[in-house]
């Protein structure tokens, strides 16, 4: 009876050390396990690929929102609508001529045929996201009611959507009041050869000396942007309501009365 006792106060000492060592290999396997960042490829017809490095420990928010909309192949086929020498490459509005954004069907399954903007992920919006916008540095597009009414700053800071851009020249004006999240790890190239291309004004534009030529005339089409995540999973963005500019003015304003 008592040689029975011990053989099982044995098996449970074994049991518990081994139990032990499993859950120590466990802490120890995550603590020194490297995270790899998403790293997004755009292929650029006729210019070639850009790969990019992504960091949603900066901006979680736009990071998941660029990996969901790529991957569902929402950037296929877009163009870089606006392209301004020694300072950057936009693209990402479903228009292709950059006065539209992706709607919540473009984000997921089962969502609505209507925009959405999400939260911008920088300082001046309560966010630390120390990234600075250098060369080759991707940013989210936003708007710029502020320029209406000081009031507005809400409502531009969180205004960002599915357009983004690409430094091609380092700059200090956008540090802290845009979303920098992600870099270009491979064909900072490809972007400076997309920046060389033709530009004029807008077509519906004004002549004047206020107006920026910025338009491509042959606009430098993206074929796919495809999104490695390594296995994680960013899920979705929480998205917000757009501001309703036109409402605001005509409420402001009076209009029509």
């Amino acid at each position: 009876m008592k040689k029975g006792k011990t053989i099982i106060w044995i098996v449970v000492c074994v049991a518990v050390v081994v139990l032990i060592g499993v859950i120590a290999y466990g802490y120890y396997k995550k603590a020194t396990m490297e995270v790899k960042n998403p790293i997004a490829t755009m292929e650029v017809e006729n210019f070639g690929t850009i790969k990019l490095e992504l960091y949603p420990d900066k901006a979680p928010e736009s990071v998941a929102n660029f990996i969901a909309l790529a991957n569902r192949g929402f950037y296929n086929g877009n163009k870089f609508h606006r392209i301004v020498k020694d300072f950057m490459i936009q693209a990402g509005s479903k228009d292709g001529a950059g006065t539209s954004n992706a709607t919540l069907a473009d984000l997921k399954d089962g969502g609505e045929d209507k925009e959405y903007t999400i939260k911008g992920e920088f300082t001046a919006n309560g966010v630390d996201n120390n990234i600075k916008f250098e060369e080759g540095v991707i940013g989210m597009a936003r708007s710029d009611y502020s320029q209406y009414s000081s009031e507005l700053l809400d409502e531009s800071y969180n205004s960002g959507s599915s357009q983004f851009f690409i430094m091609t020249k380092e700059t200090s004006n956008l540090n802290g009041v845009y979303t920098a999240f992600g870099r270009v790890t491979e064909g900072l190239d490809v972007v400076h050869k997309i920046e060389e291309v033709e530009v004029k004004a807008a077509d519906d534009s004004e002549e004047s000396s206020n107006s920026e030529v910025s338009t491509p005339v042959n606009p430098p089409v993206i074929k796919s942007i495809s999104v490695e995540t390594n296995g994680i999973d960013y899920g979705l963005p929480n998205t917000l309501e757009p501001f309703d500019y036109m409402s605001w003015f005509y409420q402001n304003y009076n209009v029509g009365e």
